[in-house]
């Protein structure tokens, strides 16, 4: 235990007689271990916000819409439209399911006086509202007579508000969509924009059968949106819905289906298990720094050998033995290391939270790769501080004593 501690204090003593090479020194280390760390709080942060933004959009959801697949090569363009008859058979066979919500939308301009915004209308019901969990900021939803009878009324987002109305209330004031006056009964609560850069907020929402009768001018839907009461029931109830659209879209045992249902599950999982795949091979890169910083400490420690060989010398002429050489050397390059470790972790957190902020990012700070990264910059010291260490206590203490 002496012996330990008379090489540790030789080591900080030998350190700060050269306080700017062995910070320099450390240099490569401090970049190393803040990169690792700031890597891995910014890519938990953005599963974080991933896994959150996906679950804003409804619970245990599925949504079913024409084409094979969502994307080029899809057909979803001149695949046959569901008819609202499909989202009433799926309501009414298939079990288990908290909510059905067919709908239908397009871009058009909304004109309240001399203001207009382009923005996405909607036609759906209120089982939409259930299904996205989606609350009111003010006013309320449809009711039973509105949805049936198709009058122009409509739910608005916080980005419609600001645009045309501003401060203004908009409850029970009309806005024009196509020629269509439709007074406005309720405001969302914001949502914000998604991780694809959609802004939520952005929406108009009336009646579906209202939407079909004056704006679209047809009976299509676009998309049977549904939720499933239980998490665990999403894939059971995914196979019965294909087998029921099957049915009545008439296709044969060999025809390829011309419907695709998407189960938010498996975007979920896609999105959630890309992150950290990327956040892993940005580690991997980062991790380059604390090989490049070891590669500096082991040069500084030759050169530190090569200049204090006549002391080695000295100190073995009178009785030090080369397990006390080469753990003072080996000391002295852990302490470089290890505090170069502990510089990059303060400076990792510093930088993480103002480029989470900066990025809107959740700060998701991970202690076990703190100090995963903290014990890596030690290692490095050790592994990279032997040959130089090992070096000095092979010296030849004659030899030592000669050298100028």
């Amino acid at each position: 235990m002496t012996m330990l501690l008379n090489a540790m204090l030789l080591a900080v003593r030998e350190l700060r007689r050269n306080v700017l090479r062995s910070s320099l020194t450390t240099l490569g280390i401090v970049i190393g271990v803040a990169a690792v760390i700031i890597m891995v709080t910014l890519g938990n942060g953005a599963t974080e916000m991933v896994a959150a933004d996906i679950a804003s959009l409804g619970s245990n959801l599925l949504t079913l819409m024409p084409g094979q697949r969502m994307g080029p090569g899809g057909n979803s363009g001149n695949a046959r439209p569901f008819r609202l008859k499909d989202a009433d058979a799926i309501e009414r066979d298939i079990p288990g399911l908290a909510s059905v919500a067919p709908m239908a939308s397009q871009s058009m301009s909304a004109i309240v006086g001399n203001r207009n915004w382009s923005t996405n209308v909607s036609g759906t019901t209120n089982a939409y509202f259930e299904s996205g969990n989606w609350a009111l900021e003010t006013g309320r939803f449809f009711n039973e007579a509105e949805e049936r009878g198709g009058r122009a009324v409509c739910v608005i987002g916080q980005t419609v508000q600001k645009e045309l109305f501003a401060s203004q209330d908009p409850v029970g004031q009309r806005v024009r969509l196509r020629g269509v006056s439709c007074e406005v009964i309720g405001v969302l609560r914001p949502k914000g924009k998604s991780n694809f850069g959609q802004d939520r907020d952005d929406t108009v929402v009336m009646p579906l059968r209202a939407f079909q009768r004056r704006i679209a001018g047809d009976e299509d839907v676009r998309q049977i949106q549904m939720s499933v009461g239980e998490a665990s029931a999403t894939t059971r109830t995914q196979r019965e819905v294909e087998r029921l659209m099957r049915q009545r879209r008439r296709l044969g045992p060999t025809d390829d289906n011309d419907f695709n249902v998407m189960d938010q599950q498996d975007i979920a999982a896609t999105l959630t298990g890309t992150t950290p795949t990327l956040t892993l091979l940005l580690v991997a890169v980062a991790a380059v720094s604390l090989v490049v910083g070891g590669i500096g400490i082991m040069n500084i420690m030759v050169v530190s050998v090569t200049e204090r060989t006549r002391e080695i010398g000295i100190r073995m002429a009178i009785g030090a033995l080369e397990r006390e050489v080469l753990l003072q050397f080996l000391i002295e390059a852990v302490v470089l290391s290890a505090f170069g470790g502990l510089v990059g972790v303060v400076f990792a957190i510093g930088v993480s939270a103002l480029l989470a902020y900066a990025l809107g990012l959740p700060f998701a700070l991970d202690f076990s790769v703190m100090l995963l990264a903290f014990s890596s910059s030690a290692i490095v010291g050790v592994i990279f501080g032997f040959v130089p260490a090992r070096r000095a206590a092979s010296l030849n203490p004659i030899d030592a004593l000669r050298h100028e």
